[in-house]
């Protein structure tokens, strides 16, 4: 029954989510590695289904639009430019190694820029929990690391757009740009003049948590038509939680907001990816898993290090904003399956890049941490 695998989900999050913090690691380590104990790859107590996968996408859209929330959008203005670099050299260096272990495990052509586009992808909705714990979320790697994943995301769809245009598929990327426009245009516009006069409106409402709900309504709808655009959910979510930001009614929306995400939604989002790995068919190729993990793992690292670099970021800074755009998470396993699905990789190559996107998920966090308490120590010894 769902309200039982819930209720060993909740349990078993929070007390594997102590124990990492005991341990010296960010909790969401716990809650990512628990995963895989309840999962069918282990003791099969959760499984993977349908509407496990829903509660779990209402727990990552709720956790990027708290990210929004948070924003600081004075320092997101003064990382514009670092956040261009990382979004640009974060898929550069990813793509082009990728593309040549593509070339060099006898893929075609083809195939091989899917796989390079696929490791080029980020997904910060683990990062910005592990920043949220570390209370670095407000910094300017943070802030630089959420500007660059919505650069990301941009271009990684344009240019998977590309791809499937040139490869024969029903896309033609002229459309795909305008829907990009569009969204992004409307988005900002009804963040700006809409938003603040939706929670106006509810706010005297003779019901109670009227702007509660008004608050969700906005992150939902700009969410969902985040997707429609081909744009990810979460980026909606998160320009949706900037707009709340902006207005009077932010610390109220954030303070119950963060109750319900962090009691049941958010905790099901991080413990489910471990639910839905599945080991059997990576496990025969476990050489080109582990190759391949290491390269998503350090191109994403240095190629979004060096983006930060160039935009005069220190090296500790540089390096945590790398850090912080490793997770390739949910973002990566969509663009797996589009490649599943039109032949672009094949069932073996598949489960090897969905356990290749678990390990940079479950990396993320320590990398992150021990980055973040090098540059602390190294500025406290300056």
């Amino acid at each position: 029954m769902l309200i039982v695998q819930l209720a060993a989900i909740l349990f078993a999050a929070k007390i594997a989510g102590d124990i990492s913090v005991r341990l010296g690691q960010p909790a969401v380590l716990g809650k990512l590695l628990i995963g895989i104990v309840l999962g069918p790859s282990v003791l099969g107590i959760v499984q993977d289904t349908d509407i496990l996968k829903e509660i779990s996408q209402i727990g990552v859209i709720l956790l990027m639009f708290i990210a929004g929330l948070e924003t600081d959008i004075d320092q997101f203005k003064r990382t514009g430019k670092a956040a261009t670099y990382v979004g640009v050299l974060g898929i550069v260096v990813p793509l082009a190694l990728g593309y040549a272990a593509g070339v060099a495990i006898g893929l075609s052509m083809e195939k091989a820029v899917f796989l390079g586009l696929l490791l080029s992808a980020t997904s910060v909705s683990i990062s910005v929990q592990a920043l949220k714990e570390m209370d670095q979320l407000k910094s300017k790697e943070g802030s630089a690391i959420l500007g660059a994943a919505v650069i990301d995301d941009i271009l990684v769809i344009i240019a998977l757009a590309f791809l499937m245009s040139l490869t024969g598929s029903d896309v033609h990327l002229g459309a795909v740009i305008l829907k990009k426009i569009i969204f992004f245009a409307v988005a900002i516009l009804l963040a700006w003049k809409a938003v603040p006069v939706v929670l106006r409106l509810f706010a005297p409402l003779r019901v109670s948590e009227s702007v509660i709900s008004a608050a969700l309504i906005i992150c939902f709808v700009f969410a969902y038509f985040a997707e429609i655009a081909g744009v990810a959910a979460i980026i909606g979510a998160y320009i949706a939680g900037l707009a709340v930001s902006f207005t009077s009614y932010k610390q109220e929306v954030f303070e119950k907001i963060e109750t319900i995400g962090y009691s049941i939604f958010v905790p099901v989002f991080f413990t489910s990816i471990g639910v839905a790995v599945e080991f059997s068919g990576a496990l025969k190729h476990i050489w080109l898993m582990i190759g391949l993990s290491g390269l998503a793992v350090l191109t994403k690292l240095v190629g979004a290090a060096l983006g930060a670099k160039l935009a005069g970021f220190s090296w500790n800074s540089s390096f945590a904003v790398g850090a912080g755009m490793v997770s390739r998470g949910e973002v990566a396993l969509i663009i797996a399956g589009i490649g599943l699905e039109t032949k672009l990789l094949t069932p073996d190559l598949f489960a090897v890049l969905v356990v290749v996107v678990l390990v940079t998920t479950i990396v993320t966090p320590p990398l992150l941490k021990a980055i973040f308490k090098g540059k602390q120590a190294t500025e406290q010894a300056a």
